[in-house]
């Protein structure tokens, strides 16, 4: 077995222990081939818990401060984060945005599977915000089919506020492939508007969340 998929079987185990954790529609990630999973953002917590309870290897953004802080406990974050295949990205800086985009289409053209959330970042409140379209960008531009994802009760795990996890039952719902055809780059942005609508109302029906018609931002001076 190796590291990466050590790690993550550690993860999944503590995940399964401590949470009890209900996780339904594992037959909808593909057993081969690029895909994207696409999913509501409620904790800090929720690219580790995707990247260990999912079926294969799912690569998500992680902020670049992770992968180069100092001493032995900025090492070991750094090979954790790298076990589950997090990609370092700086944030709040276009350039790195676009960078980060094409970094998953390389990963999708190669097979891999990656990690998106339409919303761009946690949802303080609970509602599921407008999406964003890089999603649907993604998904025309690589004829990857795209996984909608439902993330219930991991904001009790690590709300936006707390320092420290903390056990507590929560879900994971994988709903049915969505495939968009493969257009390419040359796709319009009509196209994309309605790939990325048809990604959140998935969204949306496997969680319940009361919907926001317009786009979540951090708290100024977070991500």
């Amino acid at each position: 077995m190796s590291t990466s998929q050590s790690v993550r079987s550690f993860v999944a185990g503590t995940l399964c222990v401590s949470c009890r954790p209900q996780v339904v529609g594992l037959e909808n990630v593909p057993e081969q081939g690029p895909f994207i999973l696409a999913s509501n953002h409620l904790s800090f917590l929720d690219s580790v818990i995707l990247q260990a309870l999912s079926p294969r290897m799912v690569h998500f953004f992680a902020k670049a401060e992770y992968f180069t802080q100092p001493g032995l406990k900025g090492r070991a974050m750094k090979r954790f984060f790298d076990a589950v295949g997090s990609i370092p990205v700086q944030r709040g800086e276009q350039a790195a945005s676009v960078q980060a985009l094409e970094d998953l289409v390389a990963l999708l053209e190669a097979g891999s599977g990656v990690g998106i959330y339409p919303e761009g970042t946690r949802s303080r409140d609970g509602r599921l915000y407008r999406g964003r379209t890089g999603v649907g960008w993604l998904a025309l531009t690589t004829g990857a089919p795209v996984v909608p994802v439902g993330l219930a009760g991991t904001q009790r795990l690590q709300g936006p506020d707390d320092a420290w996890p903390r056990p507590h039952r929560f879900s994971v719902t994988f709903g049915e492939p969505l495939d968009f055809g493969h257009p390419g780059r040359r796709h319009t942005l009509p196209r994309r508007r309605e790939a990325t609508v048809a990604v959140m109302d998935a969204i949306a029906a496997l969680t319940g969340q009361e919907r926001v018609d317009s786009y979540n931002a951090p708290p100024v001076g977070r991500g």
